[in-house]
């Protein structure tokens, strides 16, 4: 496949999409960071289990209609015999489609982008593991906020020890939007708190996941254990909308996570400060072009995306000067590019998140609820342990 790439190169990767039909907010954004760099062209898809949206959505993208496919095992087998068949699928659908979705794509030999969390449980995430190491294909889990410049930046500098050993590391993904009942035509919110869709893990798997992958990001410790409580917030809910866990790291730093979507006041505020005996460092999604580090005993510097300091690989994903923000989109941008390059046989960075991120992800959560059912007793993220609610 690499090979075959670089020579047609600069040909764009045709890129076909498992979910994202009209009114799902992920596959817009997808389909806007695909498009970004000019590196993928969507050709297919399966874009929704309802027949007149899925062809609606097909439409509006200018898809053929011939390649509008019912559903993601039709568009395996009509993409598996065509010469310009999809390189790379993208799956957006609700959480339970993940693990199938994707197992069936690098199965049928399709390099994979999929939304997280990555599957149900620890044990579908471990399969999927070892189906992406047999097929010698390219997994790449949309935790798309380290795609930020700064994001990478923060974690150079403590990779190369600026802030000295690590004490502390605090960390919040907190929202609103679900502070009071959805309206009942509220699709988003539907599956998000419907267990059969979400899995066992509300809140924290829509967005503490994310937060607790920033936290290991940028510190380069991986989180070993938990103590956590899970609550709901709005009472009638199956599933958790907020979360407050206590971390400890490998490396023995400690840390604090809350994930809320009940906190009137916040609209997507993902931040996180490290703290290490000579500085620390703060970053913020909402601000996402300046970076703070502050020195023991010295001036807080303001770093932006222009700053000198930042290396070569981090400046490629840079795409207008300094001044003019650039966020959300371009971060989700860069993982695609990061993807692109990596399978034209240009740079592929380390950074780029994969399938053991989401090993990593699934054994989190599979913890912190067990944590949570346990009053808060620690629990190590090794266990072999399911967060899906019937298997304890």
């Amino acid at each position: 496949m690499n090979e075959t790439l670089r020579n047609e190169a600069p040909r764009r990767l045709r890129l076909a999409m498992i979910g994202g039909g009209q009114g799902a907010l992920i596959g817009g954004v997808h389909r806007i960071a695909a498009r970004m760099d000019a590196r993928f062209e969507l050709i297919a898809g399966a874009f929704s289990s309802q027949p007149e949206r899925n062809q609606a959505t097909a439409r509006e993208l200018g898809v053929d209609e011939a390649r509008c496919y019912s559903d993601y095992q039709a568009l395996l087998s009509g993409e598996a015999g065509r010469e310009d068949g999809a390189d790379v699928i993208a799956i957006v659908t609700p959480n339970h489609l993940h693990f199938p979705a994707a197992l069936a794509c690098l199965e049928a030999g399709k390099h994979v982008i999929c939304e997280k969390p990555m599957t149900l449980s620890v044990d579908e995430a471990q399969r999927l593991a070892d189906a992406v190491s047999a097929s010698g294909k390219r997994f790449v889990l949309m935790h798309n906020y380290v795609g930020y410049p700064l994001v990478q930046h923060a974690r150079e500098l403590v990779s190369r020890g600026e802030l000295g050993r690590l004490r502390s590391v605090h960390v919040e993904y907190v929202q609103e939007w679900l502070s009071e009942a959805p309206d009942s035509d509220n699709r988003q919110a539907a599956w998000r708190m419907d267990p059969t869709k979400a899995g066992a893990a509300g809140c924290l798997g829509d967005i503490g996941v994310h937060a607790f992958h920033l936290a290991q990001f940028i510190c380069g410790q991986r989180v070993s254990e938990v103590s956590a409580e899970l609550f709901n917030a709005v009472a009638g809910r199956e599933l958790d909308d907020n979360v407050h866990a206590l971390l400890r790291f490998a490396d023995g730093a400690r840390g604090m996570l809350w994930a809320s979507q009940t906190a009137p006041g916040f609209e997507n505020a993902l931040s996180i400060r490290v703290v290490g005996e000579r500085a620390s460092l703060r970053w913020a999604q909402e601000s996402p072009n300046d970076l703070t580090f502050a020195p023991l005993d010295g001036p807080a510097q303001r770093l932006t995306r222009r700053d000198d300091r930042l290396g070569a690989d981090i400046a490629r994903g840079i795409r207008v000067p300094g001044g003019h923000p650039e966020g959300y989109l371009e971060a989700f941008a860069n993982l695609y590019q990061a993807l692109s390059d990596g399978l034209e046989g240009d740079i592929e960075p380390s950074w780029l998140p994969g399938v053991e991120d989401g090993v990593d992800g699934m054994r989190f959560i599979a913890a912190t609820l067990a944590s949570s059912r346990s009053a808060g007793a620690w629990t190590p993220l090794d266990v072999s342990q399911s967060p899906r609610g019937d298997e304890p």
